[in-house]
């Protein structure tokens, strides 16, 4: 019950921190726009001959849209984190009772919830611009989604316990931008041991189904496996490095300042 009223303390704070700077918002998405615009328009010039170029369209939809979720995934708690230190109130979350791991994961569960209201906007403007309407089959994307962000948010968590030693890590988030970028467009048919890898695998399964137009049930069942297997790994060995960062930084006194 205590955990049940973290959570949704943990929610509304986030809720609140997002409606209460709408202007923040909506600059995001315009600019996540037109990040997307850019794209599409150089590809229309370079491609719009091909035969293949529908198809093609569709992928780049799927792929900038999971783009989106890896990029609001793995930096949310890194960011809050960050924010806490300045404001001088991560101390104080430290010490809450049911533990400083329960109160990152429920702020990344909250998240998730909220990115949704950032991510389905721009999927919307990106069909409407594109004219090509995906299949949206939420009960085959939802558990691929999920699956598919959860190995992001371990390198989320790798990335928080960086921000809790070393403070200011958001060069490196520029780094891993363009590293999520390659793991959503490896060509996996060809190089199956690509599956392996965070993000890949998961985009690949649910272009099959916004693009392909597949349920959740026609899908490999190995790959399905993968997938479990591969999240489950990339998360749990994530969230041991954030506790291995966390007491570092807890051993040389760097959670009461920024």
């Amino acid at each position: 019950m205590k955990k049940l009223t973290l959570f949704r303390t943990m929610f509304v704070r986030e809720w609140i921190g997002l409606k209460r700077y709408p202007f923040n918002l909506l600059s995001g998405l315009i600019a996540l726009y037109l990040i997307f615009l850019v794209v599409f328009v150089g590809y229309k010039a370079l491609g719009a001959g091909s035969p293949q170029f529908g198809d093609n369209l569709d992928g780049i939809v799927v792929g900038f849209m999971m783009w989106t979720f890896a990029i609001a995934a793995y930096s949310t708690l890194s960011w809050e984190l960050m924010n806490e230190a300045r404001m001088g109130t991560l101390e104080q979350l430290y010490m809450t009772p049911l533990g400083f791991d329960w109160v990152c994961i429920f702020r990344v569960i909250s998240s998730f919830f909220l990115n949704l209201l950032f991510v389905l906007p721009i999927l919307a403007l990106m069909m409407v611009t594109t004219g090509r309407y995906l299949h949206l089959d939420i009960l085959s994307i939802a558990p691929l989604l999920i699956l598919s962000l959860a190995g992001v948010y371990g390198i989320g968590f790798v990335m928080g316990g960086l921000a809790l030693v070393f403070k200011q890590v958001q060069a490196f988030f520029q780094i891993i931008q363009f590293v999520f970028i390659g793991l959503i467009a490896v060509p996996i048919s060809r190089l199956p041991l690509l599956k392996a890898l965070p993000l890949a695998l998961g985009s690949n399964l649910i272009g099959e189904v916004m693009v392909d137009k597949r349920s959740i049930l026609l899908l490999p069942p190995g790959d399905l496996l993968i997938l479990l297997i591969n999240s489950a790994f990339y998360f749990l060995v994530g969230f041991w490095a954030f506790k291995l960062f966390l007491g570092i930084a807890r051993k040389k006194g760097l959670l009461g300042h920024y």
